[in-house]
């Protein structure tokens, strides 16, 4: 073969076989010419050595012959394009036009065939044979095809050239006419084109020499044409990655359902063979567990989601979905760099151009180059965001901490805004060297309360002379701008004694803005006296009066600059009416001069000028003293009192940023009790803490003044007094600058714009403060972004908030040691070093290493909880089996208490025990969750009903026992009430059927050191008694809600990145139209409907991902308790605050997410759960007691396999085959097929399917399967995770080998491919005859459920059943009160008829594009409609006998509750019971007024009849008495 550069093509006609296989638009036009240009070098070589060219490709699949949809005429403008070159183009292959044109080829020119496709002799599958033909006559066809037209057609094709060229690597592996068969009629005169040998060359230096672990990956539709190829691998890779239509055949050969999709049945044992010779050479084969289906292979088709091998009838797998995704992720590493070369194309089901086909994909070496800290001494970052920080921060924890560990820093400090849970995220960060240190700080909100109210007060008296006034400027800076206006009243008594009014020249012009906000021109001020002149005058004015202005601080601050400029003093009293408002009128939201007016109901005729402001101010002044009056303020020093001592004024005022740094433990106590504080106490949407608190708590604190919105940095900008300086620098401990790109946006301030050389004036004004007080200095970058690329990320969070200018981001990245030194080169290179370097380590040497969360166990302490848990035990043991405990009894407890007491879990199963004993004094069982069932102990204290021995007989008379009779023995794995029913062969009294037969390993393992999680389902109703009865047991302030942190999921950081991208087309868009001159509104319209989104999926995830997981709120555990011992503080362990951060609520959370503190403080999961409230219900209802129901009746079994125990037929109830629609557990389609497909026989079956039914991968495409092609029954499949340590037990493996293969495969370790020790694990149950079908399902699995927790709930249900059995108008009506979320009096409650109706609207609906409340409103109307066949019914509701939220029986019919009607929510319902229990309603308006209840209501019960012949109103007309 010759390689083309070595070609003499001179003179000779060349035929090329390419791959134009191209996307087209409806028009015919091509979208994509990827192919195209890559074909170009080929065909260019030939050419420009003398020669011609015969191109032949395919496009599409024609399915009729010709088809002008797929001609290649429409590609011949984009070849002609792309080459410069005239194509010619032949119109066929065959016939004679193709061959005369051929002919007369000459050097240069170049043709173009048809599309092989159309003829059947291309791909040699014979066409136009009969649906219903045999296989053996497509067999024959196929022979003949290839015998006779075929080798005439290549022969036809190979006569028109003198050279044959193969580019199409997509095809070249086909045995087709125009790829292997030409080949073989030029011997000497065939070769390879650029992309063929290209792609060969990549491919041999990918094999030849692979990097470790080689990880191949192949895709296609078939595997009959990829054999060769995957064993050629399997000699090679160690991991093959399997995509495309091929994937769907492995799955039916191995058992699985793959519906309409792509698959060769023929091709089962090769799949099956690859799959075993991939095991024999240790190769590892990934394919998807879940694929994108559709129900049509068309764009417009409808698509779902789907288990890879359980694609229903009907649909086919077109790609991968999420969890496959997921898994070629694992293999494909992250953070590891791939080159992959492809053909790009429209995909039609991705809706953008993707890599279709990969053609080749290699590891390569990162080409990035790194950022590295290489100055020979390393600064410390004391100012630094996580992803913790509200809807801020975008820096991964651990990556930073790491980063900064990396790069040589001696320390970091996490300084979050108001929050401190990145503290236990960051203390797990691994990879870290040993002198690093993780410094623990805060960005708290400070409130400065350390400030008078009442500022100078010399205790006057409240009815003193005041002077109410205040002053219009040219801007709000004292230093570069002016006074134009003062005006002032002088007020004694609540009467205006004398007014001040005078305008001032300002020497400058005045600014449009400020023209256009208070309305004095230049004209106004032009004759006016200068400063000079009227400011003595207005000191003069003043006296020693106290003065008041709104807003203070601002007109004060002006007067008392001017007056020292002239060398006069203005230190008067100064009083503020917007700090006073706070205080007074702390409901307000904003306290501006016209909020505080309309709220008082003062008139302000003229806003934004100085004798009108001043005049308002006056009345509003009146006012507030007057309120202060009524709380017996006096003087200004009880003013300032009462200023200090309120927390709606620190909600209401102004915060700064501030800096606070653990120092040591004390430190880290006091923080987390300032952080609670700021939380509980001061919560005003953000957290606050009062500068008086921090003084409190300030031992083993370092205080720093924090960024620019710090209060020192303000007070430098606002040019406050020197006093007022100083007073701040000697309160913090350390001082802090930034660099300039921080605060560059101040630049931009409209309205007080500052200049570079301002900010540089501002840091260095805070580095002569910190040499003139003795404080230390620091630089800090004020992180929110590790890299300098990663500002998108922060973009993008912050124009999710709205933010305008989210795309000016300041560069708050992690800068190194080398660029902070060149940030602050303006104080000179040693000022730099030492505010850079030497300041932040003597920062970071001050403080102590220290643990975030104590490493500690604190578990509470009950009195004498070991001999309590013993004494309870036995006294239940001894009242049920007798005086003597059977050894099987005794052997248990004594095992089970020795090992909970000696491992300190005794104080939790008392715990445990006496909320289980409140809950059930209140009337209310409790179910047990988890593997508390395993506990013998558990059971004998109450704990739990589930008693875990094996099956066994009781006498509950003379205590006879029987666990060793050969029947009892052939239950084993069974539940005990499956046995027979037998009569004491002592006194004749009927036996007790006991025992589940449920390891206690499974609980606390073998060696009994694990702990214990009792997880206890209480009854909704009861649930919040039992957290009340938390708080009784340890006393007040010693039980909490365990806390989570939610942050921002990877859907809803996708839509972010969606939106930032379409916001980004409209307002691109807007700028267009405005331009062309639409107007605002048209022009809004206009980019609202064009706006698109450009941006590849795969770029957008990738952004997606680097905004996921910033914190967006907090929240609660559904019943999670945190106890914490009465001898212990809570802040010792961790903050605590409102959830979502509440403060209507009187929940408590902690601040950490309670997994950070699982492992040192007992969590109790008191859950609430609606089957013990059906329960109660039930026993209300009838009178019963639901433990006295035995758990093998009949007619409840029956239920699982008909509806025969209902007395009806499935045709009564629109098909529905079984009877436990509304039966916990077994009510829903997926668990009635589950049913069907198990039949199961008796109550463990049941236990097993519940186990089924709540694992991962334990039932489809695993125990089904296996059930279904009789390898295993229900009997005896895996379904709870016990079911895998019992049996391996049994089957001779060691019992502590087995309870670890049971926690790898139950945890879905062993399924994701991360268990080291499988290999030796399978051969080792294989040494002990453990079958392959059992290992295959183990490695399936992903999650499983504890035996444990499954029998709980199914006895909860069987109890249920049973009533739904016996007692329906009661099981119905304690259904519909308790359980049908979704009950529409409207659509329910009038006849089976309306019904039927709605339930055949919904299920007409594509169940994928149901609602959720659809897929409710189904549920009930389902069991509405078999409590009709049932022969039961509704009586319309009574407006004076219906309930707000309970159904009821009356007259043997079933009244809905007030609830049940649509739109009328529980609140609106317990208010219209209420009202109707005080009397009758005289009109429908009288409901509305007492009540409370919408019109719109109202409108829908008159509707319904409910309030037939109720007049509309009280009034009375003539018509009521004809």
């Amino acid at each position: 073969m010759f390689a083309i550069d070595n070609y003499d093509f001179k003179g000779k006609r060349a035929i090329i076989r390419v791959d134009f296989n191209v996307p087209l638009n409806e028009k015919g036009e091509v979208t994509d010419d990827t192919r195209i240009r890559a074909a170009i070098p080929t065909i260019k070589k030939v050419l420009e050595k003398g020669g011609s060219v015969i191109l032949m490709s395919h496009l599409g699949r024609p399915k009729k012959n010709p088809d002008p949809k797929f001609s290649l005429e429409q590609i011949v403008p984009a070849i002609e394009k792309r080459l410069g070159v005239k194509v010619m183009f032949a119109g066929d292959c065959m016939g004679e036009k193709a061959a005369e044109m051929a002919k007369n080829l000459k050097p240069g020119e170049v043709m173009l065939l048809e599309n092989l496709r159309f003829y059947a002799e291309e791909e040699g599958k014979p066409r136009g044979l009969a649906e219903d033909a045999t296989d053996e006559e497509k067999k024959a066809a196929k022979k003949a095809l290839k015998e006779g037209p075929q080798k005439e057609f290549v022969k036809k094709l190979a006569s028109y050239a003198d050279c044959y060229i193969n580019d199409a690597f997509g095809t070249a592996h086909r045995a087709h006419a125009s790829t292997a068969l030409i080949a073989d009629y030029f011997p000497n005169d065939k070769m390879f084109g650029y992309v063929m040998e290209n792609e060969l060359k990549a491919i041999d230096g990918i094999m030849l020499n692979p990097e470790r672990p080689f990880c191949a990956i192949l895709g296609g539709s078939k595997v009959s044409t990829k054999i060769t190829i995957i064993e050629n691998l399997l000699e090679k890779v160690d991991v093959l990655v399997l995509g495309g239509g091929m994937t769907y055949t492995f799955a039916a050969a191995e058992g699985g359902k793959v519906g309409n999709s792509i698959c060769e049945p023929d091709q089962f044992q090769t799949a099956l063979d690859i799959l075993a010779k991939a095991k024999e050479k240790g190769v590892k084969v990934v394919m998807s567990p879940d694929a994108l289906i559709a129900d049509a292979f068309s764009a417009d088709a409808n698509t779902n989601v789907a288990p890879a091998n359980n694609i229903p009838d009907g649909w086919e797998g077109v790609d991968i979905a999420d969890e496959g995704k997921k898994v070629y992720r694992e293999e494909i590493q992250k953070g590891k760099f791939y080159r992959m070369k492809g053909l790009a194309e429209f995909d039609s089901y991705a809706k953008e151009v993707m890599i279709c086909r990969v053609l080749g994909m290699k590891h390569i070496q990162d080409f990035r180059v790194p950022r590295m800290d290489t100055y020979p001494e390393k600064r410390v970052e004391l100012h630094m965001h996580t992803k913790m920080s509200e809807m801020d921060s975008v820096v991964d924890i651990e990556t930073i901490v790491k980063r900064a560990s990396d790069w040589g820093h001696p320390a970091i400090a996490i300084t979050d805004h108001g929050v401190v849970q990145a503290f236990p995220i960051a203390n797990h960060t691994k990879g870290l060297r040993k002198d690093f240190k993780i410094i623990y700080g805060v960005e708290g909100y400070f409130v400065d309360d350390l400030k008078d109210l009442v500022k100078n007060s010399r205790n006057q008296s409240l009815d003193s002379e005041y002077v109410v006034f205040d002053i219009e400027t040219t801007g709000l800076s004292k230093k570069h701008n002016k006074i134009i206006e003062i005006g002032a009243v002088k007020v004694k008594d609540g009467e205006v004694v004398d007014t001040f009014s005078e305008f001032i020249n300002p020497g400058v012009p005045i600014p449009y803005q400020i023209e256009q906000l208070t309305s004095i021109n230049d004209d106004m001020v032009k004759d006016a006296p200068m400063f000079d002149v009227i400011v003595p005058r207005f000191v003069e004015f003043c006296g020693d009066d106290i003065v008041v202005a709104h807003n203070a601080s601002f007109d004060t601050g002006f007067v008392r600059m001017n007056a020292e400029e002239l060398g006069l003093k203005f230190d008067n009293t100064v009083l503020d009416t917007m700090t006073l408002s706070h205080i007074l009128l702390p409901e307000l939201g904003k306290f501006t001069l016209d909020r505080v007016c309309k709220e008082l109901k003062v008139v302000n005729a003229h806003h934004h000028r100085a004798i009108d402001d001043a005049e308002a101010t006056a009345k509003v002044f009146f006012k507030l003293l007057d309120m202060l009056k009524e709380r017996d303020v006096k003087t200004m020093d009880d003013l300032n009192v009462l200023g200090s001592t309120s927390p709606d004024a620190i909600k209401k005022d102004k915060t700064y940023h501030g800096i606070i740094l653990a120092k040591n433990e004390i430190g880290r106590v006091n923080l987390y009790r300032l952080i609670s504080e700021s939380h509980l106490t001061y919560f005003a949407r953000r957290p606050r803490m009062p500068m008086s608190l921090i003084n409190k708590y300030r031992e083993g604190l370092i205080i720093g003044s924090a960024c620019e919105a710090g209060e020192l940095f303000r007070a430098i900008v606002d040019d406050a007094s020197d006093e007022e300086i100083v007073r701040l620098v000697n309160w913090f401990d350390y001082l802090e600058i930034q660099p300039l790109g921080n605060n560059e946006f101040m630049t931009r301030d409209t309205r007080n714009p500052k200049t570079m050389d301002d900010l540089i004036g501002y840091n260095k004004r805070i580095v002569e403060l910190g040499e003139m007080f003795n404080k230390p200095v620091v630089a800090t970058c004020d992180v929110h972004f590790l890299d300098p690329e990663d500002y998108i990320y922060r973009a993008i969070i912050m124009k999710s908030k709205g933010f305008d200018d989210a795309d000016m981001q300041p560069p708050l990245y992690f800068r190194t040691t080398e660029e902070m030194l060149a940030e602050f080169q303006y104080l000179g290179s040693d000022k730099a070093k030492e505010v850079v370097i030497t300041n932040t380590n003597m920062i970071a040497d001050m403080i102590e290493r220290i643990e975030p969360v104590r490493p500690d166990k604190a578990p509470p302490i009950i009195e004498n909880s070991d001999q309590t848990l013993t004494d309870i035990c036995y006294t239940k043991a001894h009242e049920i089996y007798g005086p003597d405990l059977p050894p099987q009894v005794q052997e248990r407890l004594d095992r089970e208490l020795h090992s909970i007491i000696s491992n300190g879990f005794a104080v939790m199963y008392i715990i445990a025990q006496k909320l289980v004993w409140d809950s059930n004094d209140h009337g209310y069982l409790v179910g047990s969750r988890g593997s508390v069932g395993s506990s013998f102990v558990a059971t004998m204290a109450g704990i739990t009903e589930v008693n875990p021995l094996s099956a066994h007989y009781i006498c509950p008379k003379c205590h006879f026992v029987d666990f060793d009779s050969e029947l009892v023995k052939s239950y084993s794995g069974m539940s005990g009430c499956d046995m027979p029913d037998r009569d004491c062969p002592n006194c004749g009294t009927p036996l007790i059927k006991e025992g589940h037969d449920i390891p206690f390993e499974t609980f606390l393992g073998f060696n009994g050191d694990k702990e214990p999680d009792i997880d206890l389902n209480f009854s909704g109703e009861y649930q919040s008694k039992a957290h009340a009865y938390t708080e009784v047991l340890f006393g007040k302030g010693k039980a909490f809600k365990a806390g989570t942190v939610g942050g921002v999921a990877e859907k809803t950081a996708f839509g972010y990145v969606y939106n930032y991208f379409k916001d980004h087309s409209k307002e691109d868009l807007m700028a267009e139209a405005k331009a062309s001159g639409m107007d605002e509104k048209a022009a809004k319209k206009y980019a609202e409907e064009n706006a698109t989104v450009t941006k590849r999926r795969c770029e957008m995830e990738r952004l997606a991902l680097g905004c996921t997981g910033v914190r967006r709120t907090t929240g609660q555990h559904p019943g999670g308790m945190i106890v914490l011992p009465r001898h212990e503080e809570i802040y010792s362990f961790t903050p605590i605050q409102h959830p979502a951060n509440d403060v209507t609520s009187d929940i408590i959370t902690s601040h950490f997410e309670y997994h950070s503190i699982d492992h040192n403080l007992l969590k109790l999961d008191i859950l609430g759960h609606d089957d013990p409230t059906m329960i109660r219900r039930l026993e209300d209802l009838t009178g019963l007691d639901a433990t006295k129901i035995r758990l093998d009746d009949k007619d409840v079994m029956e239920l699982f396999h008909s509806t025969k125990s209902l007395g009806i037929t499935p045709e009564d109830i629109n098909g529905i085959p079984l009877g436990s629609l509304g039966v916990p557990e077994f009510g829903t389609d997926f668990a009635m097929q589950m049913l069907i497909d198990a039949k199961p026989t008796c109550f463990s079956d049941l236990v097993r399917i519940a186990g089924l039914a709540h694992g991962t991968d334990v039932w489809l495409g695993n125990a089904q399967e296996l059930i279904k092609s009789g390898k295993c029954t229900i009997s005896t499949a895996i379904c709870c995770r016990d079911d895998i340590m019992v049996y391996l037990i049994h089957m001779g493996l060691d019992a502590g080998l087995a309870f670890n293969i049971m926690e790898k495969v139950r945890k879905g370790i062993v399924a994701k491919g991360k268990c080291d020790k499988w290999d030796d694990w399978k051969a080792e149950m294989a040494a002990h005859g453990v079958p392959d079908w059992y290992v295959w399902s183990c490695q399936k699995i992903k999650y499983m459920f504890p035996k444990a927790h499954a029998a709980a709930y199914v006895m909860m249900a069987w109890r249920i059943a049973w009533f739904k059995v016996n007692y329906p108008l009661e099981y119905y009506t304690a259904f519909f009160s308790i359980r049908a979320d979704d009950f529409s009096y409207e659509m329910m409650c009038f006849g089976k008829e309306r019904v039927l109706f709605h339930i055949n609207e919904i299920s007409k609906v594509d169940k994928n594009k149901r609602s959720a409340k659809d897929e409710g409103k189904l549920k009930d109307l389902k069991i509405v409609l078999e409590m009709y066949a049932r022969g039961y019914d509704f009586v319309p509701i009574d407006i004076y006998k219906a309930k707000a939220d309970r159904f009821q029986i009356i007259d043997g019919k079933i009244m809905p509750s007030f609830a049940s009607i649509e739109g009328m929510g529980e609140k609106a319902a317990q208010q219209l019971y209420d009202a109707a229990q005080k009397g009758p309603f005289l009109s429908k308006e009288e409901i509305n007024e007492r009540a409370k209840i919408g019109k719109g209501t109202i409108e829908k019960m008159s509707e319904l009849g409910i309030l037939d012949g109720m007049p509309e109103t009280n009034q009375l007309s003539l018509f009521d008495f004809m």
